[in-house]
């Protein structure tokens, strides 16, 4: 887990989730009071490891003594024993961010004295601080770059100490301890300061500068990215912390906006799980229009991809059973399938499941004895397809059935046949070459925009209207 406070933990898992006003979101998630109180108790041995590396200053002054004057005193080499946070809250504060609040906490603090008064009294030695009662108050307010990325800074911080005791130790600390309140008071104001100071440091200097590092696109592959970038600043409400990302793909070479816009989503309010998020059909629906543009979503059958078992080759020998002129213009040759949709396909999320009917255009060729292609027909395919998804390993990973095809002839450069006798063997090519090419590349899944260390588990998916719903644990490791 990367350095910081009790602010970072919370903030880092926080300012990649939620939902917030605006324009529609591809991608929007929740951080519930359960994800908040988990992202406290990891952050509370940071913050205490941050507050141990308070340096104190020195201490230096004089005191008036009865029958001595004046001595010079000197407190140095200051450190540290221990930092305790007993208890602690973290709570999102409505239109601002975060607040952390410390009560009962309490720390020792070691080191060294000496006191001198000219040709009359030198003398050292050690001494303890005990501070006890100490509450810190903080506020953080959350916000976006104009790149997209969190932003964070500390809009308020407070510190009090209720109790605080000086031992000096000494030949002569009777006579010390006359002016321990003094200095007393003196390491209040500090230490008061310091923490504040130490907590701001480490909002500036460690957790602003490690959330602009966190990336807002993702690269996919050489076709496609997803672009995660805020559209608004984090909305914290009261029980909750939301966001809105962009949450669509879009294409490496050539980027332009889809020709479709994101549906309202009615996020629900849910607290069983610490994080909810939702994935809009927005943002597959994005990733179909990007692959179809590019042509990515255009596959070639041939003969070597066909299980050596199946009697069913693609060569013209097969296809001339269907249609003799095939095999009558072309014996004996291997034959390849083009397929391709004739639209960018369009995902459809209901509570019921998720859903595709594409148009698929298949087109034959025979394959000639110099490589060259002789074209021989084109077949209209429309199907309908059911989609499951999941959530493995912080990615999204989904599968398709394949249901019934319905084929029209397109166009034939072999005459006219009955395509109803291309029914079985092209339900064979699709459920047995092109479904699995797919599903192999649908199985690598897409990142989810979260932090490094963060390991998501006890994971919910249901598929809601427009989006699918997931609900999940966190573990830092």
């Amino acid at each position: 887990m990367p350095p910081g406070t009790l602010l970072q933990a919370a903030l880092v898992v926080s300012l990649w989730l939620g939902l917030a006003e605006g324009t529609n979101p591809g991608f929007v998630g929740r951080i519930t009071g359960k994800g908040l109180d988990y992202a406290r108790q990891e952050g509370v041995a940071a913050l205490q490891r941050e507050l141990a590396r308070i340096k104190l200053p020195d201490f230096s002054g004089s005191f008036k003594v009865k029958h001595f004057g004046h001595i010079h005193y000197h407190f140095y080499s200051l450190s540290i024993k221990s930092f305790q946070l007993p208890s602690s809250t973290i709570a999102p504060v409505p239109n601002v961010g975060l607040k952390v609040s410390v009560t009962d906490a309490f720390t020792e603090v070691l080191g060294k004295w000496k006191v001198k008064k000219k040709r009359v009294l030198s003398d050292h030695g050690s001494f303890d601080l005990k501070v006890e009662g100490i509450s810190i108050s903080v506020g953080l307010r959350l916000g976006n770059d104009s790149a997209g990325k969190p932003t964070a800074s500390t809009s308020e911080c407070s510190a009090h100490i209720a109790n605080l005791r000086v031992h000096i130790y000494g030949k002569r600390s009777w006579l010390y301890h006359l002016f321990t309140s003094k200095i007393e008071s003196a390491f209040r104001k500090s230490m008061e300061d310091q923490v504040c100071k130490e907590v701001s440091s480490s909002v500036s200097s460690e957790l602003e500068p490690y959330l602009q590092t966190l990336p807002v696109t993702a690269k996919i592959d050489r076709v496609s990215g997803i672009d995660y970038s805020l559209v608004g600043p984090p909305v914290a409400t009261s029980d909750c912390l939301d966001l809105d990302l962009k949450g669509e793909f879009f294409s490496l070479d050539h980027r332009s906006a889809a020709p479709f816009s994101p549906p309202a989503l009615s996020f629900p309010v849910d607290h069983d799980r610490m994080l909810y998020f939702g994935v809009s059909s927005y943002l597959f629906n994005t990733a179909g229009y990007v692959y179809y543009q590019a042509g990515a979503l255009t596959y070639d059958i041939t003969d070597d991809m066909i299980p050596r078992e199946s009697k069913l080759r693609l060569n013209t020998s097969s296809f001339g059973s269907l249609v003799p002129q095939i095999e009558k213009l072309y014996p004996n040759m291997l034959m390849k399938l083009k397929v391709s949709p004739s639209s960018p396909p369009s995902l459809a999320i209901a509570p019921e499941g998720l859903s595709l009917a594409p148009t698929v255009d298949v087109q034959a060729f025979a394959i000639l004895p110099n490589s060259s292609l002789a074209p021989l027909f084109v077949l209209d395919v429309a199907t309908a397809i059911s989609a499951t998804a999941a959530m493995e390993s912080n990615k999204i990973v989904g599968s398709l059935k394949v249901g019934s095809l319905q084929l029209s002839l397109k166009h034939s450069d072999v005459g006219p046949f009955s395509v109803q006798l291309m029914q079985a063997i092209t339900n064979y090519f699709a459920a047995n070459v092109l479904v699995p090419q797919i599903n192999e590349r649908l199985a690598q899944g897409f990142p989810l925009p979260l932090p490094a260390h963060l390991q998501l588990s006890n994971p919910v998916l249901q598929p809601r209207q427009d989006f699918l719903y997931f609900g999940t644990d966190v573990h830092y490791g």
